[in-house]
Order: C-alpha cells, then sequence, then structure tokens
C-alpha cells in the first residue's frame, strides 16, 4: 500500500509550483499567519503612537528617530543570545510565552504620565522579546511548508506583514490624531493576547528541536555564527538581507519628513502615516508578483536586480519633489523589496532543520541592528541637513552595495553551476 504524502513533504524538481490556496489550507500555516497579522497590526499603530508622542514632547527628529530605533536595536543581543530558546525548548511554548509577556509590558506603557526613562525601558524590553519569538516563528514556518510551498507561504506572510503595515501605519496616522496614543499602546496589547489564543487554538505541540540536548547558550551562539557565516553563500544570502538598513532608513525620520509638507491641508499625522505606508505598500505588491508570476530559479537570477531598485528610488527625494512624488518613489522601494523573499528560501534550504532557530535569531539580530543604526545615524544626520538629502544618500549608498552583492551573487551561482556541470561530465 504507498503511503501517502504527509503535507509539507519536498516535491520532485519538476513538480508545479504551489499555490496559494494549497497552502492556506493548512491549518497550522493559518494559525500562524492570523496571529502574526493580528500582532503586526497592533505593532505598527504602536510605533506611530510612539514616534507621535515622542515628537509631541521634543520636536527634535533625532529623540523621534532614537526611540523608533529602540524597536529594532534590542535585537543585537536578543538575536544572538535568546533565539537559540526556540531550539532549547519547544517552539510553542517560546512563542505563547512571549506574547503573554510583552502583552503586560505594553500595556504598562499605556499608562498615561509614564516617564520617558521608562517608556524606553519597557520599549526596550518588549523588542528584546520579539528575538525569541520571532526566531520560533521562523524556525517553525519551514516544518509545516516545505520546497515551494514554502516560498508561497513567506510570500503571502510578507504580503501580509506589508498590507498591515501599510493599514496600521496609514490608519494608524488617522486613529492617533482622534484617539490619542495611549490608546492605541492599550490596543497592541490586547493584539498580544490575541495572538496568543491562536497559537494555543490553531499549532500542536512539538518537542523541542535538540530533543534532550541542552548545549549552552554561549555554545549555540558560537555554533550559529560559524555556521552562518562560515558559508560564502551563506553570508552573501545574510547581506542581501541586511541590506534594507538603507530602504527602511525613511520611515525612521517620517515625522519631520512629513512635517515638511505641513501645509494645513493634511494633518502631521496622517501624513506621517502616509509616508509610513507607501514601502509596504510597494512591497504588497511586489511580493505578489515575484512569487506568482516568476519561476523558483528566476527570482535567483532576479535577487540582485531587484535589491537595487528597493534603494534606487529614493534618490529622487534629493530633489525636494511634491508628496505624490515621493510616495511614489517609496512605493516603487518597496517593490524593489521582495527581493528578500529569494534570499529567505535560498537561506532556509541552506540552513539544518534543528539549528534554524539560532541561524534565524543571527540574522535577524544584525538585520534590527542596521535598521536601527541607519535610523540613528538618519535621524543624527537630518538635524542638521533636513530629510530630503538624508533619504537621498542612504538610496545611492544602498545602490552601491546592492550592486556589489550582485557581482558577488551571480560569480558564487556560475561557481556552482561550473562544478555541478563538471561532476555531471565526470
Amino acid at each position: 500500500m504507498r503511503a501517502r504524502r504527509a503535507p509539507g513533504r519536498h516535491r520532485r524538481a519538476d513538480a508545479p509550483q504551489a499555490t496559494y490556496r494549497e497552502v492556506i489550507a493548512i491549518r497550522e500555516f493559518r494559525a500562524l499567519w492570523y496571529g502574526q497579522g493580528l500582532s503586526l497590526l497592533g505593532d505598527q499603530l504602536a510605533q506611530v503612537a510612539l514616534a507621535v508622542l515622542v515628537y509631541n514632547r521634543t520636536q527634535s527628529p533625532l529623540a523621534t528617530a532614537g526611540v523608533y530605533a529602540l524597536t529594532y536595536l534590542p535585537s543585537i543581543v536578543g538575536g544572538p543570545l535568546l533565539a537559540g530558546l526556540a531550539d532549547r525548548f519547544a517552539r510553542r511554548a517560546v512563542m505563547l510565552t512571549c506574547d503573554l509577556i510583552r502583552a503586560g509590558l505594553v500595556a504598562a506603557m499605556a499608562v498615561p504620565g509614564l516617564p520617558f526613562w521608562a517608556l524606553c525601558s519597557l520599549v526596550f524590553v518588549v523588542v528584546l522579546l520579539s528575538a525569541p519569538f520571532s526566531a520560533a516563528r521562523a524556525a517553525l514556518v519551514p516544518e509545516i511548508l516545505e520546497g515551494d510551498r514554502y516560498v508561497i507561504g513567506s510570500a503571502l506572510q510578507n504580503m501580509t506583514n506589508q498590507a498591515v503595515q501599510m493599514l496600521g501605519f496609514a490608519a494608524g496616522g488617522a486613529l492617533i490624531a482622534t484617539m490619542g496614543p495611549y490608546r492605541a499602546l492599550a490596543i497592541n496589547a490586547a493584539t498580544f493576547l490575541g495572538s496568543a489564543l491562536i497559537l494555543i487554538s490553531g499549532v500542536r505541540r512539538r518537542p523541542a528541536a535538540n530533543g534532550e540536548s541542552k548545549p549552552s547558550m554561549w555554545t549555540m551562539t558560537r555554533a550559529g555564527a560559524k555556521l552562518v557565516f562560515g558559508s560564502r553563500k551563506l553570508r552573501t544570502l545574510v547581506l542581501f538581507a541586511w541590506l534594507c538598513g538603507f530602504y527602511v532608513l525613511p520611515e525612521g525620520i517620517a515625522v519631520p519628513y512629513a512635517a515638511t509638507f505641513d501645509t494645513g491641508t493634511l494633518p502631521v499625522p496622517v501624513i506621517t502615516g502616509l509616508l509610513m505606508a507607501a514601502m509596504p505598500t510597494g512591497t504588497v505588491v511586489g511580493a505578489f508578483l515575484f512569487s506568482r508570476f516568476v519561476s523558483p530559479p528566476r527570482r535567483l537570477r532576479l535577487m540582485g536586480w531587484m535589491a537595487m531598485l528597493s534603494c534606487a528610488p529614493l534618490v529622487v527625494t534629493a530633489m525636494r519633489p511634491p508628496l505624490a512624488v515621493v510616495l511614489a518613489a517609496w512605493v516603487l522601494s518597496g517593490i524593489g523589496g521582495a527581493y528578500q523573499l529569494a534570499a529567505n528560501a535560498a537561506f532556509v534550504q541552506s540552513v539544518p532543520p534543528e539549528r534554524r532557530a539560532q541561524a534565524f535569531g543571527i540574522v535577524q539580530s544584525g538585520l534590527m541592528a542596521v535598521q536601527g543604526i541607519g535610523i540613528l545615524v538618519g535621524g543624527f544626520a537630518a538635524e542638521r541637513l533636513g530629510p530630503e538629502p538624508v533619504v537621498a544618500l542612504a538610496g545611492i549608498t544602498g545602490v552601491t552595495c546592492a550592486a556589489v552583492l550582485a557581482m558577488i551573487w551571480t560569480e558564487s551561482r556560475g561557481e556552482r553551476t561550473a562544478r555541478v556541470r563538471a561532476q555531471a561530465a565526470a
């Protein structure tokens, strides 16, 4: 009797591309998808609330960028050291614990009159806990979806993330203008609780990936770093992922940038929301087109070009164009950012399952670090040069780095192809 192929098993190389309907039909993936979307919606609302709250208190682009950067920088520590928890312990349990703790911390942030230092401290801890949560989820998805299903599932998650960001940023500005930032933070606390309930009901229990083995966190961190940076292919893919530090920088100075368009027609929070929603809008479009109409081999070939497209449109801001042109340029930049789908899928295929959480944690650590540092540098420079030239400089630097990575990637792929042909001929 022929055994039925379990959902998520690897398909033959000549099998057709997976479909969105096929992936959505998997119950556990739906639970991860719904929980992620709900939690992210609250996060985006909270990010706008924090930016507006701090700018209203300080009127300082540097202070605004600094608090925004706190949503990235804690992962410098949390990624390498805490992500390994998702390999040591059951991944669903790690996610539930992080959700419940973060719900309590964000609820405390929603208390009016909280001192500025306390607010920053709570933001730091909340983001710190996102490292093991994200690592657990990233490592769990390949167990549920394999082969091209993983690529389609990643595209769906990416599109959802960007759509939620677009909705959260755009609607968030309008909501905060009417309801205030503290209520927005309370809504974010509720979304963490909702995410925990969805995980309990929709994701089954699994044992820890490392079984009975419980190596020290330092040992796991060193092994993960050696795995990720010891391979030229993985190093290049990681650098492609970290390229986002250039094209995310504009979000960190969106509030002072929005102030330059203030003519009294639209409130600054609304303009801020539109600016912050532009790139996610483009990424939704790019992720759909890239995953739906581009074959897996061609995705890898186009990755370098798409990476350059993610930064090139930002250069137009040097000419101080009107708001509509800036929004269009940032949407185009978001479309280019869809190259991350190909980089992520190639990375997953090259990492052993039992070490995925630690590897993802290290990558996520650097990812958040480059974004946070880029935003801090951007805020510092914007106080002296203004937001427009800073965004343009980020675009120029990003295009240059993307071009170098594209050449390295093309060269390494050519070497692998030559080796395969040589082995086939032997």
